[in-house]
């Protein structure tokens, strides 16, 4: 799919800029559709690997939207290329060389959500670049307008980053502060940040300091959990917080205890059945869910 900046008008400095972004990949919701969350890979990944994590959560009430970003040299690679949500010559949460570039990727994921039905909540996430991009996604959202000035579309429910850091963070209080409005949105967005203190790739301190900018600029509903002895990837207990944080905070319906008990008993023994007799069984817990999505 392609996509051009809105930002490039005519008299703009640089030309109409392009994006071909990779395939999207959807994790559709096994039980009632109540949120939608884009999920963005990190640097070199894709869509796919997102969605295998994701189809795995407690999340039943959750679809998943898996963008891939644009294949384009990265100057941090020595301008090999691979798939980014922006390109930088550095790690840096000042450093927006490429401005541009991190708001045709903010404005392709908004208009990936704008289409979702007006009852269903929607939020962003995102492991290292994609976090970065999801957060500064949530400046935009309470700022009301990217950086061109052309509106934000979306009203988001939720944000998280994992493993990320927050670009153009200078620049986030001067936004927020000088408006009414942009503050209340501000503080009314939850925001979960993870990060492993042993991270050598994004450095914890990264983490550390999106929090203090972004709740320093207002966003007063934020969390910040660091991870002892964990690196630049996701664990279990990691997940299990963004699950317990996403059912709370988009007050989803869980799945109760004793179905889940059910179900991991019906999982157990499909593996032993014939075909129609495990298809006879995902048809008699079909109310759950069926078995062979899971």
């Amino acid at each position: 799919m392609s996509y051009i900046n809105p930002s490039m008008g005519s008299g703009s400095r640089t030309a109409r800029r392009t994006m071909e972004f990779g395939r999207t990949y959807v994790v559709r919701p096994k039980g009632k559709h109540q949120a939608t969350m884009v999920w963005l890979h990190g640097l070199g990944d894709n869509g796919s690997s997102s969605s295998q994590l994701l189809e795995s959560l407690a999340l039943p009430n959750i679809k998943w939207i898996c963008p891939t970003a644009p294949t384009r040299p990265v100057a941090i690679l020595g301008g090999f290329p691979c798939t980014a949500w922006f390109d930088g010559a550095e790690l840096s949460d000042d450093n927006t060389n490429d401005l541009e570039g991190l708001e045709v990727s903010v404005a392709h994921i908004a208009n990936l959500l704008s289409t979702e039905p007006a009852d269903v909540k929607v939020g962003i996430g995102g492991f290292s670049m994609g976090a970065a991009t999801a957060l500064y996604s949530a400046t935009c959202f309470a700022h009301g307008k990217y950086g061109n000035g052309n509106p934000y579309p979306v009203n988001l429910r939720a944000v998280i980053g994992l493993s990320g850091w927050l670009p153009g963070s200078r620049n986030v209080r001067n936004k927020i502060e000088g408006s009414h409005e942009a503050a209340r949105c501000a503080a009314s967005l939850p925001i979960l940040l993870c990060h492993g203190k042993c991270d050598e790739v994004v450095p914890y301190r990264y983490g550390e300091r999106a929090s203090y900018v972004l709740s320093s600029a207002g966003f007063r509903n934020l969390q910040f959990k660091g991870y002892d002895g964990i690196g630049h990837y996701t664990v279990p207990r990691e997940m299990d917080e963004v699950c317990n944080w996403l059912t709370a905070r988009l007050s989803l319906e869980g799945v109760r205890l004793d179905d889940r008990f059910v179900l991991l008993v019906a999982v157990g023994l499909r593996s032993w059945l014939s075909e129609p007799d495990a298809n006879l069984l995902d048809h008699l817990f079909c109310d759950l869910a069926p078995l062979s999505d899971r």
